[in-house]
C-alpha cells in the first residue's frame, strides 16, 4: 500500500476524535481532555536507539482523548541530520485509534500510526553485479513509516505490538542493510549474503514492548522496559532494547534518569559517521530526562 494513503488513513483516525471533543456540549467538562508535554533529554532515543548521535535533543507530545475511547497523538522530536540524511532535524509521529476496558484491569487499543521525517532520504545500491564486482540499481530510500498497532494491558503493565505496514521501515531496505554493510563492514561477504536475497523492503516487520512502572511512594516510580524487533528479510536488523529508570515528580516537573541498552545482532548496522570516526547509536547510556506537562 502506497505510504501516502497509509498517511492519510492515519491522519483521518487523528481527526476523529478532535472532531469528537468539537462537537462535545459546552458544559460537558470532562467528555475530553488535551495533554501536552514537552521534554529534554541528554540523549533522544527511540526503541534504545539514539536518533540525536548521542547527544541532547527534545520532544513535543500533545495526545488528545474522549470519553468513548477514541484517542489521538501528534508528537515532534528532534533528530540527527547526519543519521536521518536530508532531514530538517525533526521526525513527526501521528497516531489514532480507539482505547477499551478498565484501566486498573484489563484495557486494550488498537489503532494505526506513521512517523514521517519531512526531506529524510537517502540513495544506495539495492543490487551487486557479481561479476564486475560493483554495485547496481542506486535509488532513493526514504525513513517514512507507517504502522499497525495493537496495545494491552493489566494494571501497572503495558504491552504494544506493531506492524509495518509500509515498504519500508526507517530506511529498512536492501539499500539500507545490504549498502551499509558494504560500505562500513570489514567483511564484505556479509553484503553480498545480503543482495544474494533479492532487494526487498521491511513491511511485514513486528515491533514489540513491554513496560512495567512501580510506584516506589507517591513522587517517585521504578520503570522498567523490554522491547523486541524483528525485521522481515532482514535478521541482521534485529534487536532487543532494555531500560531501566526513575521517574520523580517535582516542583512541577517530572525528572527522570534511565539506563538503555540495547543487544544487536549486527552492530555496523547502528554505527553513523561523524567526521572522521564512527558513533555507536546502539551502544548502552545513561541517560537523563526533564519533562513538563500543561
Amino acid at each position: 500500500m502506497n505510504f501516502r494513503v497509509l498517511l492519510g488513513f492515519v491522519v483521518s483516525m487523528l481527526v476523529v476524535p478532535l472532531q469528537a471533543m468539537a462537537q462535545s456540549a459546552p458544559d460537558d467538562i470532562s467528555s475530553h481532555a488535551i495533554d501536552v508535554e514537552l521534554r529534554a533529554v541528554t540523549d533522544q532515543r527511540t526503541r534504545g536507539i539514539s536518533d540525536s548521535l548521542l547527544r541532547p535533543g527534545a520532544k513535543l507530545s500533545i495526545q488528545a482523548a474522549h470519553e468513548s475511547g477514541l484517542i489521538g497523538l501528534v508528537e515532534a522530536a528532534t533528530v540527527s541530520k547526519k543519521q536521518f540524511q536530508g532531514s530538517n532535524g525533526l521526525a513527526l509521529t501521528v497516531a489514532g485509534g480507539y482505547r477499551f476496558g478498565d484501566p486498573d484491569a484489563w484495557h486494550f487499543g488498537v489503532g494505526m500510526a506513521a512517523e514521517v521525517l519531512p526531506g529524510a532520504r537517502f540513495d544506495a545500491p539495492h543490487g551487486f553485479d557479481v561479476e564486475t564486482f560493483s554495485p547496481t540499481t542506486v535509488r532513493s530510500t526514504r525513513y517514512d513509516t507507517a504502522f499497525a498497532v495493537f496495545e494491552w494491558g493489566y494494571g501497572a503493565l503495558e504491552g504494544r505490538v506493531m506492524r509495518v505496514m509500509s515498504k519500508n521501515y526507517r530506511g529498512i531496505s536492501t539499500g539500507g542493510v545490504c549498502g551499509t554493510l558494504l560500505s562500513l563492514s570489514a567483511d564484505p561477504t556479509r553484503a553480498l549474503d545480503c543482495y544474494a536475497r533479492g532487494d526487498h523492503g521491511a513491511r511485514g516487520s513486528w515491533l514489540f514492548d513491554l513496560d512495567y512502572k512501580i510506584p516506589l511512594d507517591g513522587l517517585t516510580t521504578l520503570v522498567l522496559h523490554v522491547g523486541h524487533q524483528r525485521i522481515a528479510h532482514f535478521s541482521e536488523a534485529n534487536y532487543t532494547d532494555y531500560r531501566i529508570g526513575l521517574t520523580h515528580r517535582r516542583w512541577g516537573f517530572e525528572w527522570g534518569i534511565d539506563w538503555i541498552d540495547t543487544h544487536v545482532k549486527e552492530r555496523t548496522l547502528f554505527q553513523t559517521p561523524d567526521g572522521d570516526r564512527l558513533r555507536d547509536t546502539a551502544r548502552g547510556r545513561l541517560v537523563l530526562s526533564v519533562a513538563r506537562r500543561f
